[in-house]
């Protein structure tokens, strides 16, 4: 057991976190599984985030289906939950390592017992690169990859490595990018392979090629192929020039695959890859185990219509089989006037930059209902959700409503506690999350 997973079990929760019943004694994580409550059983404090453990069970399940029936890998990116124990889980469920976006997160994972993990970002400059070797000094078995698109980045990472010899190896990966970081030419590339090869160490290395579709996107369908398949011909085009400078034998990474258009990367990198026996295709998508009622619904409808999610060969319904694992409880504070309830959940409690929650059911008195189809949430503030709902809908105070999210990654960050429920609602486990 890692020191980090040997804290979290001792650790006490108590009301100052979200969820946990006011006036309770403390309990451990594991306590809090074993209480029988449930988010709309009066008990619980509200707002609270809840995890529907058999759903995100069933995204492992079929994600990782889908992987090995592509010939690819996945390290999901912890950034999503930022929990080591989902973390853990996904890698007892096939997964070859987990992505993280900057060092305080592989400070979690490496902390928490985990060795494999591609830093999925550039990290800044030359003080940037000695924090990063500060903190690998302490982790003598780690593989670590990290991103570069800059000259400037090479250099500093050299000199961080190069002045000391209590280090790990360091693979460096030459991103591409459209939308946001990465290079955007192969000749910008070659310059970067160049000053990488000019530096390398046994210990200090070319690991791979990278790249993120995802930010490639744009609000024209059309628009958005054109640029993902750009960037993955600029990718799958530079793995030959790769080889051309080291040779065939070294192991190397190619990387890419968000949530949203993963079958793209699949369908245009995978020939290259299987054509280098050395080669490893990695995708790195985290939300869809978590899925959504927003934004990635919305991308699950895209790839089913680009027939995109293929297993054994065949078609599969991503739509279908994805289920959305998160909901935010919310009680019922105001009715001010017909047409209007006004619920205790806001900004500072879910997502909003991808889509507002979406109501779907309403609980009264420790059962269920109703359910809230044609309700909708039209404004968040600071801790306040307004719903609209039909002159004679029946919601009344103290209802609680269970609300979909969309955007699984800024919808978490806001919760230092995960409510894992099984299918009767009840919770049965608590996972802690590190944002910091």
């Amino acid at each position: 057991m890692s020191d980090l997973h040997a804290a979290n079990e001792n650790i006490l929760i108590d009301e100052r976190t979200r969820g946990f019943p006011p006036g309770h004694p403390p309990l451990s994580p594991v306590a809090i599984g074993q209480q029988g409550w449930k988010p709309y059983d009066g008990r619980m404090a509200l707002p609270l985030l809840s995890l529907d453990r058999r759903a995100f069970a069933g995204n492992v399940e079929l994600m990782m289906a889908y992987v090995k029936s592509n010939s690819a890998d996945i390290a999901p990116h912890a950034k999503t939950p930022m929990s080591t124990a989902l973390a853990d889980m996904l890698l007892s469920a096939g997964a070859w390592g987990t992505t993280v976006a900057d060092i305080r997160q592989a400070a979690v994972l490496l902390r928490a017992g985990q060795r494999r993990l591609i830093l999925a970002n550039e990290i800044g400059g030359a003080a940037a690169a000695r924090r990063l070797a500060a903190l690998l000094s302490d982790y003598s078995d780690a593989e670590v990859h990290v991103f570069v698109d800059s000259t400037a980045l090479v250099e500093a990472l050299a000199s961080a490595w190069l002045e000391r010899g209590d280090l790990p190896p360091l693979g460096l990966m030459v991103e591409f990018g459209a939308g946001r970081a990465g290079l955007r030419s192969a000749d910008a590339g070659a310059a970067i392979l160049d000053a990488i090869l000019a530096v390398e160490t046994p210990a200090f290395r070319l690991s791979g090629i990278a790249a993120y579709e995802g930010a490639a996107a744009t609000a024209d369908p059309e628009e958005t192929m054109l640029r993902i398949d750009a960037l993955m011909a600029m990718t799958s085009d530079f793995l030959p020039k790769i080889r051309a400078g080291i040779g065939r034998e070294r192991p190397l990474l190619v990387t890419a695959g968000g949530s949203a258009f993963f079958d793209i990367v699949v369908a245009r990198l995978s020939a290259v890859v299987a054509a280098d026996p050395a080669c490893r295709l990695v995708l790195r998508s985290g939300a869809i185990f978590f899925h959504d009622h927003g934004v990635y619904e919305r991308g699950l409808a895209g790839l089913d219509a680009r027939g995109g999610f293929r297993i054994g060969g065949e078609i599969v319904s991503a739509a279908a089989g994805f289920r959305p694992a998160l909901r935010i409880w919310a009680e019922v504070l105001s009715r001010p006037e017909p047409g209007l309830a006004i619920s205790g959940m806001g900004m500072r409690d879910v997502a909003m930059d991808q889509g507002l929650p979406r109501p779907l059911a309403l609980y009264r008195n420790g059962t269920c209902f109703a359910d809230l189809e044609g309700a909708r949430v039209f404004r968040l503030n600071d801790q306040h959700a307004f719903m609209a709902l039909a002159d004679d809908s029946d919601v009344a105070v103290g209802d609680v409503i269970e609300f979909g999210i969309s955007h699984p990654c800024t919808c978490l960050d806001r919760h230092a506690i995960l409510y894992g429920l099984d299918p009767d609602h009840s919770v049965t486990a608590a996972y802690l999350t590190s944002f910091g």
